[in-house]
């Protein structure tokens, strides 16, 4: 019983994900700043401040945010994420970031891609 719980959970948090959306062309871009400790760190500042609000501090997501430690987001590809903090998804309540500089995104990325589900 526990584990269908688990699995319908699972498919209630991914159901119509914003990174499903992503274009293939930007879900091929890679990541500049990929295995660079200092932007995986410049991330997490930069998680703590526009993210944290909505996700959690620990990203295990909140009441109007899904969590970020799962699978699909630890799988994505970097240009997808990359796509979705740029877009945002109005659906889903997510702002667009795109009043970041493209490098804070990358960071932002690199640090998502640096948690564990």
């Amino acid at each position: 019983m526990k584990s269908l719980l688990a699995v319908l959970i699972a498919a209630v948090v991914t159901a119509g994900s914003p990174l499903q959306h992503a274009p293939a062309k930007a879900a091929a871009q890679a990541n500049p700043l990929e295995g660079q400790e200092r932007a995986r760190q410049a991330g997490a500042k930069l998680f703590a401040r526009e993210c944290a609000v909505c996700h959690g501090s620990d990203a295990q997501g909140s009441r109007t945010a899904p969590p970020l430690r799962q699978p699909e987001v630890f799988e994505a590809a970097p240009g997808s994420l990359f796509w979705v903090l740029r877009n945002g998804s109005l659906r889903r309540g997510m702002p667009s970031f795109a009043h970041l500089p493209e490098p804070q995104r990358w960071q932002i990325v690199t640090y998502m891609k640096s948690l564990t589900p």
